[in-house]
């Protein structure tokens, strides 16, 4: 069974940095994901956030933190990552990482595609 283990949420100022991590564990072979993180903030619908193939070589970050935000993989340790750059208030949210088999340039952007998910991590940003 696929598991996903996010980590490296807390607490940050206005304009300071955080990396998540999402930790993919529980494969059965070297079978490639896409992977994702989305976010969910208080009384809100869960967003894409970014999506990356798991080469690396393709990636999707969505408007509102484009030029902020950048995902990246890691196929020897089996790990996504974000980094936060320039964080706003409004990127608090809890941020959940999810991954689908595909190819190694394959890339998702719709939630219902994904077919594992993470716990969660809470991101807060305070003004």
């Amino acid at each position: 069974q696929v598991q996903l283990v996010e980590s490296g949420g807390g607490l940050v100022q206005t304009g300071g940095s955080l990396r998540l991590s999402c930790a993919v564990s529980g494969r059965s072979d070297f079978s490639p994901f896409a992977m994702a993180w989305f976010r969910q903030a208080p009384n809100k619908d869960r967003e894409l956030v970014a999506a990356v193939s798991w080469s690396g070589a393709d990636t999707y970050h969505t408007p509102s933190v484009k030029g902020r935000f950048t995902i990246s993989t890691d196929n020897a340790k089996n790990t996504m990552n974000l980094q936060m750059n320039s964080l706003k208030p409004e990127d608090t949210a809890v941020y959940y990482c999810a991954a689908v088999p595909g190819g190694r340039h394959t890339i998702r952007i719709l939630q219902s595609q994904y077919d594992y998910w993470g716990q969660g991590t809470q991101v807060t940003v305070s003004s």
